[in-house]
């Protein structure tokens, strides 16, 4: 096999930890995201002969795309949409065209050390395991801990991220060096959210090492490569937590829906719904009326705009446009970017090529017009934003009238 590693380089001159702990020893290798000196200390390491198995800060899905060409070509959008997932798939693509410009930027690939670590890992025939959480799961967790405010900032700041080719900020990079990459992309959001910081973080280095202790059971020495910003929170955890990794697993894979009223929505609807009824008692019929029909000029105006801006099938345009004067007999969760998204999908079907191009598109505002998959995001995300902003500014016209 051929040496990959920097002539004199140890690994253990890099940040680690070392925990013994029901028979297995582990070593945690503290890596930076983008340093080309972290993959020589994983292959040094990995290549050392000291250890039985290599436990890398990855999950399925990231390891797939890291090694799969064609595993964008795989996904079925459709269904995507329809398990109401695509605002994920846009959060997803946002974090990859991040780690795009930053390769662009560095010339090294974010996270190459623990690609490295995995496929050295394969290739010597040691046990390898994937540790991290799914990212999706992560993602909504996160979400699910902040209040709607909180969600319609981070939301917007993704959309922003997604449309603005700049480049990396130094203090962002220097994070990455220190820290994790999901906390680097949403750093101004983690920083002042504690929720948020928990689900990037902290529930991370409580599943990690509890996927530490369950993996390790045929093995003697393990090493461990993980970011810098979880080495000190993961030995803790791993040393002293005393919980069963398999329920422990299962508790923080949970996305506890099931638990979440969506009290907000509820709160609008009657909002919406007893104002009109208000209108229709207190000032006639014609009054009543009116207050619909600004309804449906505003929310499904605003759409519409949306749905234009975005260059949308005209058909899905209107699907959009007829759904969101609808919020209050809507489930909450079927918006309507989720009607226009599904009629683009189908009429405006993205190619194998789309696919493929897909990382380098979502970098440039051009790229996500032209690319087939970006725009049916695109349509998701302008045609919401219209029917959001179109039910505040009706509610707040309906309101002045009431009260006028």
């Amino acid at each position: 096999m051929t040496d990959h590693t920097s002539p004199g380089i140890d690994w253990r001159d890099q940040p680690h930890a070392e925990i013994e702990r029901d028979g297995v020893h582990y070593t945690l290798l503290g890596t930076a995201h983008v340093s080309r000196t972290s993959v020589d200390a994983v292959r040094a390491a990995v290549d050392s002969g000291e250890f039985d198995a290599v436990a890398v800060e990855l999950d399925e899905q990231r390891y797939k795309a890291m090694n799969d060409p064609d595993a964008l070509a795989k996904l079925d959008l459709v269904k995507v949409i329809k398990d109401r997932k695509l605002a994920m798939f846009a959060a997803n693509l946002g974090l990859a065209a991040y780690q795009r410009r930053l390769a662009e930027q560095l010339g090294i690939e974010p996270g190459a050390e623990l690609k490295a670590a995995a496929n050295e890992a394969t290739a010597r025939g040691l046990a390898m395991n994937l540790i991290d959480r799914d990212v999706g799961q992560t993602f909504r967790r996160a979400m699910h801990k902040l209040g709607f405010w909180q969600r319609m900032k981070i939301g917007s700041g993704i959309a922003v991220s997604l449309f603005v080719d700049e480049e990396v900020s130094p203090d962002q990079i220097e994070g990455l060096k220190e820290g994790d990459m999901l906390e680097s992309s949403f750093g101004e959001f983690a920083s002042g959210s504690p929720a948020l910081y928990s689900a990037l973080i902290d529930e991370r280095d409580q599943y990690m090492a509890a996927r530490l202790r369950e993996t390790a059971v045929a093995s003697k020495r393990v090493l461990a490569v993980v970011g810098a910003g979880h080495l000190k929170g993961i030995a803790n955890y791993l040393a002293n937590d005393a919980r069963d990794p398999a329920a422990l697993i299962e508790e923080l894979s949970a996305s506890n829906k099931k638990k979440r009223i969506p009290w907000f929505s509820i709160a609008l609807t009657l909002l919406i719904l007893g104002g009109f009824t208000w209108g229709f008692m207190h000032g006639g019929a014609a009054f009543g009326r009116q207050l619909v029909i600004q309804w449906i000029a505003w929310t499904a105006g605003l759409t519409a705009l949306g749905g234009i801006i975005a260059l949308a099938h005209p058909l899905a345009t209107l699907a959009a446009t007829i759904m969101a004067p609808l919020k209050p007999f809507r489930p909450p969760g079927l918006s309507s970017g989720v009607f226009a998204a599904l009629v683009q999908v189908r009429l405006v079907r993205p190619t194998y090529s789309d696919f493929m191009a897909l990382r380098d598109d979502a970098q440039s505002l051009r790229g996500w017009y032209r690319n087939r998959v970006c725009r049916v995001i695109l349509v998701f995300m302008l045609t919401n934003f219209g029917t959001i902003a179109g039910e505040w500014i009706a509610i707040a016209n309906g309101a002045r009238h009431l009260v006028g």
